[in-house]
């Protein structure tokens, strides 16, 4: 494993559609292990291959001891809504209020390239949200309702960066 760079706001490879993972072979296993070590490292909850400089259809969240991977993911049904204050490791310094699902459920390829879904509430459709969004080539500013300076929130409690 390896840490790698995380892509900041204002490289346009995070503007950009990510493309499909056409095969599920070792160097997208490396670059889970990798994204994984890296999100660790810099105390998110998620991270998008788009935000380490690779332009596919891969992340990673991991909540509560569990990892979530998921390549090529696509949305497969949503519900509610929820209002949350959210961070990103690609914008840091900042978190906003995004209007996120109450409930998530999509489906996609594991590291071994077998289908599975993966549905969640709460953090966890947040998180997944926010992370197929950034395949999307969509930032959480670009959603958010409102942005406030990290320094504003010091003393109003802790924010999840993904």
């Amino acid at each position: 494993m390896a840490l790698r760079n995380i892509v900041k706001e204002g490289d346009e490879i995070l503007t950009k559609r990510a493309k499909e993972v056409t095969e599920v072979n070792d160097r997208i296993r490396q670059l889970l292990d990798d994204m994984i070590e890296t999100m660790r490292e810099n105390d998110g909850i998620g991270l998008a291959a788009p935000q380490v400089g690779v332009l596919r259809r891969v992340f990673v969240v991991e909540l509560e001891d569990k990892i979530y991977e998921l390549i090529n993911p696509e949305i497969v049904k949503t519900e509610g809504t929820q209002t949350v204050e959210e961070g990103c490791l690609s914008v840091p310094g900042c978190v906003g209020t995004v209007e996120r699902p109450a409930y998530i459920k999509m489906k996609g390829l594991d590291r071994n390239g077998n289908e599975i879904e993966v549905e969640g509430t709460e953090l966890l459709a947040v998180a997944l949200s926010h992370e197929y969004d950034h395949l999307e080539g969509i930032l959480f500013v670009d959603k958010a309702l409102e942005i406030k300076d990290i320094d504003e929130l010091e003393n109003d409690g802790e924010t999840d960066e993904q």
